[in-house]
């Protein structure tokens, strides 16, 4: 009987050792047929042709607008904020007073200086009528003057401290920022910042242009500028800066200058446009859309669809025209090139074109 009952638990045993291979085995090949069928999927994409075309060589670049001039103005003297006379957003002009510091110690000593000085000349004009008489010496004269001068020195000095009393704007701008209170105590050791003043009556709009597009600017030439928040207006720009090196991305730095109009409406931090004309006219280009490039322009890298599947190709790429970029080399007229899909795709894989 035991011996039956040992035969049977084999067996069972057995059909349990089966049935898993099995299973594992279905489990294998299921990964297997997936990971075939996912090498087999195609990648839905769009494309577009490279095609030659006849375009404008104008172009444009886009930048910031920064003030011609800001400065964080910060204390010169010691002392405690009494009065301030201006508020952000307030337009003041050179010399204006933007706020006044408590006076009363160095007023007390510039009237005190101007006492010595009254005195001391008093003094002199007495000693310069003795000495017309014999009653004085030449040297004892020119003690008197000296005494005189050395007294319109310390007056001078305490007049400027009692100026430096009133807080004046050193440029002209808008009050950006204010940075104390009525009651607050400055120093100018440290120096306690005051306030940002922001020159906006000019601006400068700094963009970047590639190789190909700066030889056709110089510094001096007139170009027409656009803001993001204002594309019905058309400000006046002049170049005035080109660099003598290219950046890190083998672009060049320019800097265009532009006069703000009566009211203002140019704000830096502004998004802006430089429009650049050439007086090139018009030129045959091979021409492919901009988002046909990996990432970016500067990668020369695109796809093209070559029988069904995705070709890396490195192309050489020229000037940027809008959303349209020139191809210099790599390739050629009719070639089609991805557009949407580059993120999913390898050298080689396939595709599915989408309209």
């Amino acid at each position: 009987m035991k011996k039956i009952v040992l035969i049977i638990v084999a067996i069972v045993a057995s059909l349990g050792a089966i049935a898993y291979t099995l299973m594992n085995n279905k489990k294998e090949n299921e990964a297997k047929t997936a990971i075939v069928a996912e090498k087999n999927a195609s990648v839905s994409v769009k494309t577009a042709t490279a095609t030659n075309q006849e375009v404008a060589l104008d172009f444009s670049a886009n930048g910031i607008f920064e003030p011609i001039q800001e400065l964080s103005y910060s204390a010169e003297k010691s002392g405690k904020i009494t009065k301030i006379v201006v508020k952000e957003g307030d337009f003041v002009t050179v010399g204006q007073t933007l706020a006044i510091v408590r006076s009363d110690i160095v007023n007390v000593t510039a009237q005190n200086a101007n006492a010595i000085y009254q005195n001391a000349v008093a003094y002199y004009n007495r000693f310069e009528n003795a000495f017309k008489t014999g009653g004085v010496t030449k040297q004892q004269l020119d003690q008197a003057k000296l005494a005189m001068v050395n007294a319109k020195s310390q007056l001078t000095q305490a007049n400027i401290n009692v100026g430096d009393t009133r807080i004046k704007a050193p440029i002209s701008g808008f009050i950006n920022k204010k940075h104390i209170e009525v009651g607050s105590i400055i120093s100018a050791m440290p120096a306690t910042p005051l306030f940002d003043i922001v020159n906006v009556s000019r601006l400068k709009l700094k963009v970047t242009v590639n190789e190909d597009q700066i030889a056709s600017l110089k510094v001096g030439s007139a170009t027409n500028v656009t803001a993001s928040v204002y594309p019905d207006k058309t400000f006046s720009g002049k170049i005035t800066f080109i660099a003598s090196k290219a950046d890190s991305s083998l672009n060049f730095p320019v800097e265009i200058e532009i006069t703000n109009n009566a009211s203002k409406d140019l704000k830096a931090g502004m998004y802006g446009t430089a429009q650049f004309t050439t007086n090139q006219g018009k030129k045959s280009l091979l021409i492919v859309p901009r988002n046909a490039f990996i990432g970016s322009v500067s990668s020369n890298e695109m796809f093209v669809i070559e029988n069904g599947t995705a070709k890396l190709k490195t192309v050489t790429a020229g000037r940027i025209l809008g959303d349209k970029v020139e191809i210099l080399n790599g390739l050629s007229e009719g070639e089609t090139v991805i557009i949407t899909g580059q993120i999913n795709l390898q050298d080689g894989s396939k595709v599915e074109i989408i309209k």
